[in-house]
């Protein structure tokens, strides 16, 4: 059995369709990256101009790509088997590949681990399974659940891992990404960094 307002909360979530989400955030190369056997991500920044870039550990190797533009920047399809996979440290890292080789990323998916789910400028992820196993990717500016305001003015189902099995979803630690893993795929989108003065996306 469940509560009348847990059932509430279940249709609020089942009635509303995936949307974009709102500006200043744009989906990275209009698509998904398809990364067949994907176990987990990571996020760390670049060397020379302090951009995102995202790890991602699969069953093939490690990738790395650009987290603005989607470019795959580096490939490792043979790691060490000692870290091919994060669950062989505690702090579930592996190694890092082309600009941020010599360093760590703490990989969230399949063995454990998270992704931040708050900015400092007040976006919050959560995830919902009102259909479980199929998970739902939420995005609001609301403070999360309850969600009280209209979906697509407040918060935005983003979405909707039927297809496949969530691996991990949140922001990067800067806060201007935001990306949704599952077992077969990448999703990333994008915004400007934040305006130190303002505390807003910039241009």
């Amino acid at each position: 059995m469940i509560s009348d307002y847990q059932q509430r909360t279940r249709e609020q979530f089942l009635s509303v369709s995936v949307i974009s989400p709102p500006a200043p955030w744009r989906l990275v190369l209009d698509r998904r990256t398809p990364v067949g056997g994907l176990l987990g991500i990571g996020f760390a920044l670049a060397p020379d101009d302090g951009r995102d870039l995202v790890m991602v550990v699969s069953v093939d190797g490690h990738g790395l790509f650009d987290a603005v533009t989607g470019e795959k920047i580096a490939r490792d399809r043979d790691p060490d088997p000692e870290g091919s996979t994060p669950d062989s440290v505690p702090d579930l890292s592996c190694p890092g590949l082309g600009p941020i080789a010599g360093t760590r990323v703490r990989i969230a998916g399949l063995f454990g681990g998270g992704l931040h789910t708050t900015t400092e400028d007040g976006w919050t992820l959560e995830v919902v399974s009102p259909e479980w196993p199929h998970d739902r990717v939420l995005l609001s500016t609301d403070g999360g659940i309850p969600h009280n305001g209209a979906h697509g003015e407040s918060w935005w189902h983003i979405f909707d891992s039927n297809y496949s099995e969530l691996r991990a979803a949140g922001f990067s630690p800067s806060g201007r990404t935001l990306a949704v893993a599952t077992s077969s795929d990448l999703t990333l989108w994008t915004r400007p960094a934040l305006d130190p003065a303002s505390g807003e996306a910039g241009a």
